[in-house]
């Protein structure tokens, strides 16, 4: 049996161990363990690095079926690793669609096949995402995906009494919709977050009006059919506050923020780069701020990336032609670190439940998000915390290279993943 020994990182920042990896899981967790003489484990020096639980991504596209110019699962397996995931769920909107349990179960095989990370195929709401008819939902989960989640990521299930309906059968499982927030009657066109600087690029503005009215409905459907709601990529301050009224009044509704919702604003679009395109569009510098105070105090569950590549000539181009999007597996932890950590309004245990624990929770993960502790599987991250380094849009391992932090100086990199007792990366470099 394969063994490895990690000597003396600081777990979640705190007291440093070694950890003792045998097979798939962490066999010992303490100081200056001695090993057996006969003994051919592999000793990795983590002095000075911070172990993390694996992180976990609940919301990753993989685009694979139908969208291999963009990424495969292969390749964006080989992004998460890099950026120290040892889990995703991979979107609904491939071609075709993730809405039956062939091709769910299709997106798990090659997630298996690549071996990096877990792959958990999430189930599309509607068929063909078209909002008109429901999936096949119960066939999803029973199926060997054993679909927990569900989503039109993309596109927003607005039909409210379609709505009820999944969410009527998803109860019987606890499943969970992970609704994408917008009203498609207020931004038909809209190019861009709708302000003064909206009309001063002479480009349609997106209400955020658009997002909140839904996620409004969604918490009170929580709310009366007690039942759980997934919030995808809040963007305003106000969908905040309807968040947090949401669960003082006790809906089961979990929320998510992205990396480029945390880091970026508006502003960014002044020079009109389609690399900046997203949906929902990046907002006001008070909304950026409100979305940091909402996840340092817990109103916001967790971190997706919403990872969404693109192909060059989908944003190398105008703005208005440009596609919705931005990836983000490789940067997410390295964006928090810089953000939160390093502003001293988050520690690493707080990054370890908004990107590890509560999205495998949420996701039913199992053997992810689990504490670093003896019979855990063996999934975790070793992050440089001091480490500063300038984001590259050439050095992404991603097939697409749409980051809109190239150029950014960032503070944190992941040195060593370890994925069911395998190194997939070892001194910020890919294994295989």
């Amino acid at each position: 049996m394969s063994a490895i020994v990690f000597r003396g990182a600081s777990i979640l920042g705190k007291d440093r161990a070694d950890i003792l990896v045998e097979g798939d899981k962490i066999r010992r967790v303490g100081v200056d363990l001695s090993l057996p003489k006969e003994s051919t484990a592999l000793e990795i020096d983590t002095n000075g690095l911070i172990a993390l639980p694996g992180l976990v991504d609940l919301h990753t596209h993989l685009r694979e079926p139908g969208g291999e110019d963009a990424e495969t699962v292969d390749t964006g397996t080989a992004a998460a690793a890099k950026g120290g995931y040892t889990c995703v769920f991979a979107m609904a909107n491939t071609t075709p669609t993730q809405d039956c349990p062939q091709v769910v179960e299709q997106v798990l095989n090659l997630g298996r096949q690549a071996g990096r990370v877990d792959v958990h195929p999430v189930g599309a709401v509607t068929k063909d995402l078209a909002g008109k008819e429901l999936s096949q939902l119960r066939a999803m989960h029973e199926c060997g995906a054993k679909v927990n989640v569900f989503s039109d990521d993309g596109k927003c299930v607005f039909d409210p009494l379609l709505m009820r309906q999944a969410l009527e059968i998803l109860r019987d499982f606890d499943g969970v919709i992970a609704q994408h927030c917008q009203e498609p009657r207020l931004t038909e066109d809209s190019q861009m977050n709708e302000s003064y600087l909206a009309k001063e690029l002479g480009l349609k503005g997106w209400p955020g009006v658009a997002e909140e009215m839904i996620i409004a409905r969604d918490i009170l459907l929580s709310l009366y059919l007690d039942v759980r709601v997934h919030i995808c990529h809040l963007s305003t301050a106000r969908a905040v506050e309807l968040v947090r009224w949401g669960k003082a009044q006790g809906a089961k509704v979990t929320a998510e923020v992205t990396p480029h919702h945390l880091f970026l604003s508006e502003d960014e679009l002044k020079g009109r780069a389609a690399l900046f395109k997203v949906n929902p569009p990046l907002r006001s510098a008070s909304d950026v701020q409100a979305l940091r105070t909402a996840l340092a105090d817990g109103t916001i569950d967790l971190v997706g990336t919403d990872h969404a590549p693109h192909p060059d000539r989908l944003k190398d181009c105008d703005f208005e032609c440009g596609a919705f999007g931005m990836i983000g597996l490789e940067t997410a932890l390295p964006v928090i670190s810089t953000l939160m950590v390093r502003t001293n309004q988050m520690t690493w245990a707080d990054v370890a439940r908004v990107m590890s624990i509560t999205p495998a929770k949420v996701g039913k993960a199992l053997g992810q998000g689990e504490m670093i502790a003896t019979g855990s599987q063996a999934n975790l991250c070793f992050v440089s915390p001091d480490t500063s380094w300038q984001v590259s849009r050439d050095s992404q391992v991603s097939r697409s290279n749409n980051t809109p932090f190239a150029g950014k100086e960032l503070v944190g990199a992941i040195q060593h993943t370890c994925y069911r007792g395998k190194l997939t990366v070892t001194n910020g470099q890919l294994q295989f």
